[in-house]
Formats: structure tokens, sequence, C-alpha cells
């Protein structure tokens, strides 16, 4: 086999993907289509045939970031393909960079591997169903570790937030039929995948759009509960991002409870002063939310929320501002960021009056982060003492690991920095007895 291997020549692929996970998964997606037709991956750009570049659009300093990426690619090697977020940007790409050799919107997949192909094509290869690259990969290819991944369950929203472009690049809602999100999951998790990360641009919206579908001779209802137990079954974590507070949100909490999912909620409030809300086009009742927290955290003490917001938006004034600190105190959510509002092309908010001058916008990110902070180490500091599960992310052979509790999502919330555990691999589960903590991260020793 490894003979027929080196006799069939193949092109190389550089991938380098900006932004959220959404995006992410996009990437893993090109790059398992592009593997199955045989290309090989190339860690750097000297080494690829063909450079694609996945770029963010959410915000004007994702923009520039995107477009110094795609620069830098172009610099190094020339032949480019960009996808991504950035589409309605197209002509401002083309105008800066007019050798890239094609520019496709997100979800384009065959766009892209068509660029790719046609840039790169491969050489007749009579053995390709003989190479194990052609072999339908266990859960598709993975730009994450082994132990984790993340798993999309739908594309699009519905929302209308003034603030966001995302529906007019990646359209509305649209859930992935439920039996086929169980198929991918039960490949990840035969493939070593011990914690499932469920995206989309609005969680619990997922099945929406299918409500009166049917699938095949049986009918299977596509709702996010649902959704959730069947994943929790798996035996893998399971953990829920991107939740919108509606009302049937606190059908998850008993899942939680009964341990089928993980207690951690990944919602983005975004602000709590109703004016701002209501200038954000954001559901939501800041009264009745700090309620439902209490609720939850009533049915699962060890519940961990996480939210985004937003400081600085269009006509916030300083008492807006206050009302959302002290929401914030009364709250006590366990993860939070800030961004400073930036205004976006496209975007209905640049028309609102009220804009604040960039300082004002990141003076008050940094105190509403400073809050954040005295309230999460607060709340680390509770944990000295406890014994808690940890899923090793790193180690580094001599007894050092870093791990993450079952209130920490990759890349964005906090760590376990464990001491004393020379056997630990990635993807091992520990159980750990935390000794210190700071404002962010926990450290400890295996129980």
């Amino acid at each position: 086999m490894e003979d027929l291997k080196e006799l069939a020549p193949t092109k190389k692929v550089g991938m380098v993907s900006l932004g959220c996970p959404k995006a992410l998964v996009d990437s893993e997606r090109i790059l398992t289509a592009l593997r199955s037709d045989g290309y090989q991956l190339s860690g750097d750009y000297a080494g690829a045939d063909v450079v694609i570049v996945n770029t963010c659009g959410f915000l004007d300093s994702a923009k520039a970031e995107s477009l110094e990426a795609i620069g830098e690619a172009m610099a190094e090697n020339g032949r480019v393909v960009v996808t991504g977020c950035m589409v309605n940007e197209a002509e401002t790409i083309r105008q800066r960079f007019p050798d890239v050799l094609a520019v496709t919107g997100p979800q384009q997949y065959e766009a892209v591997v068509g660029a790719v192909k046609e840039a790169a094509p491969m050489p007749p290869q009579p053995f390709l169903d003989l190479v194990p690259a052609r072999l339908e990969l266990e859960g598709g290819l993975k730009l994450t570790p082994r132990h984790y991944g993340y798993l999309k369950i739908s594309e699009g929203c519905n929302h209308r937030c003034s603030f966001c472009i995302i529906p007019s690049i990646r359209g509305d809602l649209m859930s992935r039929r439920p039996d086929a999100i169980l198929r991918e999951a039960e490949k990840l998790v035969a493939a070593g995948t011990r914690e499932l990360l469920v995206i989309s641009q609005d969680t619990s919206a997922y099945g929406r759009d299918l409500r009166h579908a049917r699938f095949g001779k049986q009918e299977q209802r596509a709702h996010i509960t649902d959704l959730a137990r069947d994943l929790g079954s798996l035996g893998a974590w399971v953990r829920l991002h991107y939740i919108y507070p509606y009302a049937h949100v606190d059908e998850l909490i008993p899942l939680m409870a009964e341990r089928v999912v993980l207690p951690y909620l990944d919602i983005p409030f975004q602000h709590a002063s109703p004016a701002v809300l209501k200038a954000m086009r954001r559901p939501g009742n800041e009264g009745l939310v700090l309620e439902r927290i209490r609720n939850w955290r009533a049915a699962v003490p060890d519940i961990a929320i996480r939210s985004t917001f937003i400081a600085g938006f269009p006509g916030e004034t300083e008492e807006d501002f206050q009302y959302l600190l002290d929401w914030l105190e009364e709250a006590q959510l366990d993860r939070v960021g800030c961004f400073a509002y930036e205004p976006v092309e496209g975007a209905v908010a640049n028309a609102l009056p009220g804009a604040l001058p960039r300082e004002v916008r990141e003076e008050r990110r940094d105190r509403f982060m400073a809050k954040a902070a005295g309230i999460s180490a607060r709340k680390l500091q509770a944990k000295i003492g406890r014994t808690l599960e940890v899923i090793v992310d790193e180690a580094d052979g001599e007894g050092g690991a870093t791990g993450r509790s079952k209130a920490d999502a990759p890349e964005i919330d906090g760590h376990v920095l464990l001491r004393d555990a020379p056997g630990a691999r990635p993807g091992d589960i520990l159980r750990v007895t935390i000794e210190d903590a700071d404002e962010f991260d926990l450290f400890g020793v295996p129980a």
C-alpha cells in the first residue's frame, strides 16, 4: 500500500482559517473534500500549491485581519483562494489583490474545491481508490485536537440584530436533519472525540424550520432538547454554544441536572439596558432573565453561564452602561467577554443617532471587564478545595498539564493547570483537587 501511495503524485493545499468556530467547521469540510480527492495538506506557504484563506467579516477589525492574512498568503505563495464571510467585500479584495484565484462565500464548498482543482489539478492517479486518503475519514478531517470537535447543527439566523450582518452573509436559519447530525456525532465519538461542542448561529432555534418535515418513513422531531438528549447518549461531553434566551431554553436545564449534557450555557445577552436592547433589536427582558438565572442555579447549582456583551453601542448613555454593570453584579455570570462597539458596513446600527467616540467605547469595555474579572475571581476562589472533572488539553510529559473543567470551553474560557500528573494525556478526563485560583484559571493536582 505504501508503495502505491508513493507512486501517486499529489498536490498540497494550505489553509488559513479565521473567525469563529462556525468558520472553522467550514474549513474542515473544505479540507475533507479536498483530502478525499487525494490532495495533501501543507503546514506552510512554501510547500503549498494553493493556499485557502477563510475570512471573517463580522467586525471591521476582523476584516482588517482577514485582508492582512490574504496579503501574507499572496506574498509568500501567490496562489490564493479566498472564501468566508468577507464575500460582501469581494470587490475590495480583488482591488487590493487582483491576482487572487477566486473569492467565494461561506458554505460554498464546491466553489472552493473547484477553484483549487482548476489552479492545481491532480495528475491522473490510477490507484487513487486504494490510497488511504481516498477512504471516508471518520467524522471528516478535523482542525481541532482529536479529543474535542465542533458539531454544527444549523446555518444562518432569523434574527435581524441591528449591529449584525451575518444573515445577509449566511442567510436565514437552515437546520440540518437530526439523523445527519447524529451520524456525524457518532463518527466523531468513534474516532476518539470526548467533547462535542454544539454550534450554530442560534442553537436554541434549531429545528424551527423543520417542524413539518418528515425524514424517510419515520417522523423525527427536530428540536434542540431532543437533539441534546440524543447527543448526550453517545458518552461524550456535550457543550451547548450560542443559546438565545428563549423560554424553551428552560427545557435544557433538566438535561444538565441529569448530566446528559454539560451544565454550561453560552448565551449572548449583549446588554441589559432596555433602551439599548431595543436599539439592538435583541430579544430578552433583563428582569425576567435574572429570575430565570436564579431558577437555573436552583436546579443546577454548578451551572456555568457565559455571555458576550457590547459596550458603547450608539445611544448608550452613562446611565445605560451603569445599568449594565449593576445587572452583571446581580447576575454573577461565570465567564464573559465584552467588545467595544464597532460599526460594520451594511449594519442598520450605523444609522442610529448617538455614536460614541472610540475612547469612550473602549473605556467602558475596560470597566466592564474589570467588573467581570472581580466576579470571576470570587467564583473561582470558591472552588478551592473541591474536586472537579477536568479534560486534559495538553501535557508536557514531565507532570505538568493544562485542561478544562466542565465550566470551560476551549479557547474562550479559562484553564485548569495541573501539577504531579505525569501520566496525563490529551483527552484524559481526570478528577482534580483544586488548590488555588486567580482571576481566570484554576490550579490543581489529580485526586
